[in-house]
């Protein structure tokens, strides 16, 4: 059953996404990674993720410097949101900006993990190779990137 208030609250969220989350949603939009389509700022186990892709079940947030003094609760709400069987990724903003490619990739990866099968097609819009591309290092997994990089 639908939540009104959490999807009133979320339409708001969509009106006013911030610069990282614009800055994702133009290479999201549309089916244009591997063919998949993501919602923004949709409502999933009674909390608003930035990005989804509910046929894979993977999720994708993105934290701003004001996550730096959240972890507790990003944690505690990932483990809600997983134990949906969703896989839950998180990229700090300026990853988005710095890293767009690399970002996309992990994204991308999550994608194929999820979905083995992807039609020949979809691999065409943005194939993920299995190593990093030269130049651009793999992103490690979210969680590591709390006591790796700051924000």
């Amino acid at each position: 059953m639908r939540n009104a208030k959490l999807q009133q609250r979320a339409r708001t969220l969509r009106n006013q996404s911030t610069d990282a989350e614009r800055h994702l949603w133009q290479h999201l939009r549309g089916k244009q990674l591997g063919g998949m389509r993501f919602r923004r700022q949709v409502p999933v186990a009674g909390f608003i993720v930035d990005f989804a892709c509910l046929e894979a079940k993977v999720i994708v947030e993105l934290d701003g410097a004001q996550h730096t003094q959240n972890v507790g609760y990003d944690e505690q709400r990932d483990r809600l949101i997983e134990a949906q069987g969703f896989r839950v990724l998180r990229f700090w903003d300026n990853q988005v900006f710095q890293e767009t490619q690399a970002v996309l990739q992990e994204i991308m990866r999550a994608l194929e993990v999820r979905c083995p099968h992807p039609s020949p097609a979809a691999l065409q819009v943005f194939p993920c190779p299995p190593q990093a591309e030269e130049g651009i290092e793999s992103i490690d997994p979210p969680r590591k990137w709390r006591n790796g990089p700051s924000p």
